[in-house]
């Protein structure tokens, strides 16, 4: 057993804590104890003073969990810190090198992998690593180049996520606050998009390789990280459009394809949630105003709104009809009903209901659809009840129809 103990580093080194709550980790940490062969697997904070587990997956029985120190001058990682360069061998009583090193003889070590981890901007971090008592058989570059991949992918990720928790830190703040900065909220949006795009397109570049296949998964992963941060930063940036000129900029062209538009958007957003049951009908085909994009964006606002606060079991209904006076879009969920106060206040900035679920976004979503209704001249509201469902109706008067 190693001389594990409880660490005062996740009181004073915030990296820890954030790698711990990243969820792609225990599954690359799965990827590992299936690839290595090996049962124990971690993700190591490693300074030039500590080793801190930040995340574990021990099958081996080690006795080390997350946020335990092991002596770090008994470790190769410490080595590794220094190098930084990975180390692999299968068989240490056998290894030319590894034969008489402390590390495997003090901890009763035959089998080991670790690669260094390095932040985005170049730092070093920590290290991704593997071990057992028993020897494995391993291709030990091939390996050594999973696992640095897999690194690489926690850096991506942790990244990511220490911007969005920034981004939505800052505007928390400021809502309680009660100041609504639209010029710096602007400037940040604009900001991001570069390296939320550069990390989209590392993602998308990954997964366009012949990686194993749990490698393609969490490359996936990272891309849809950058795409829903793509989408706080867009929201953002509309917050501030319409708060600085008075509603967000439409621009108006006659088109006959609102129907086909619609199915589009739907067709993205069932792939994205294959698992939710959208149903549409459309009796709109005379040609209408409207700005085609902030349409689409509209409705995929509504769409993953109902997704999103919807009785999953039941469908969503999503209705376009020409009623002569004009022309509606009907978006329905079923499930819980929302009391009055609520309904009042849906189409608020920021506003996020209670519940005791995390729900995703910044509460932003209805708020841009229904500034696109108003740029449209039309109306978005807002009826609830057991029986009928949900539903948010898009009302636009025939007097804008061509």
């Amino acid at each position: 057993m190693p001389q594990v103990r409880p660490s005062l580093a996740t009181l004073d080194d915030p990296l820890i804590g954030a790698v711990a709550r990243l969820s792609v980790v225990p599954r690359i940490l799965d990827a590992v104890v299936r690839r290595t062969g090996m049962r124990f697997a971690a993700v190591a904070r490693v300074t030039d003073n500590r080793w801190t587990a930040c995340a574990v997956r021990d099958d081996l029985g080690f006795g080390l969990g997350a946020g335990d120190d092991l002596v770090l001058g008994s470790t190769i990682c410490d080595e590794i810190r220094q190098h930084h360069e990975p180390v692999v061998f299968g068989h240490a009583s056998a290894h030319p090198v590894y034969a008489d090193h402390h590390t495997p003889r003090f901890y009763q070590l035959e089998s080991y992998a670790s690669v260094p981890i390095f932040t985005v901007d170049g730092q070093f971090f920590g290290t991704l690593c593997a071990i057992d008592s028993r020897p494995v058989t391993l291709d030990e570059k091939g390996l050594a180049a999973e696992m640095t991949l897999f690194g690489e992918l926690i850096a991506a990720q942790l990244a990511l996520e220490d911007r969005v928790n920034d981004a939505e830190q800052a505007l928390r703040e400021e809502v309680d606050d009660g100041v609504l900065r639209e010029q710096f909220l602007a400037v940040v949006g604009h900001d991001l998009r570069s390296p939320v795009q550069a990390a989209g397109m590392a993602a998308e570049s990954l997964q366009s390789m012949n990686l194993p296949p749990r490698a393609q998964r969490l490359a996936g992963l990272i891309a849809a990280s950058t795409r829903r941060m793509a989408g706080l930063i867009d929201d953002v940036m509309d917050f501030a459009r319409a708060r600085l000129a008075a509603g967000i900029p439409v621009t108006m062209q006659v088109r006959d394809d609102l129907a086909e538009a619609a199915e589009r958007v739907l067709a993205e957003i069932r792939q994205a949630h294959p698992e939710a049951d959208i149903r549409a009908s459309w009796s709109v085909s005379r040609p209408l105003r409207f700005d085609l994009k902030r349409m689409q964006q509209l409705i995929a606002n509504l769409v993953n709104n109902a997704i999103t606060h919807g009785d999953s079991r039941r469908p969503i209904l999503v209705e376009g009809k020409d009623e002569g006076c004009a022309v509606t879009l009907a978006v329905t969920n079923f499930g819980e009903p929302i009391d009055p106060q609520t309904l009042d206040r849906l189409f608020h900035p920021f506003f996020r209901p209670d519940s005791s679920q995390p729900r995703p976004g910044l509460g932003l979503g209805l708020y841009i659809a229904a500034e696109i209704a108003r740029g449209h001249g039309a109306t978005l509201t807002v009826t609830s009840s057991a029986e009928a469902g949900t539903c948010f109706l898009f009302r636009m008067p025939t007097t804008l129809l061509t």
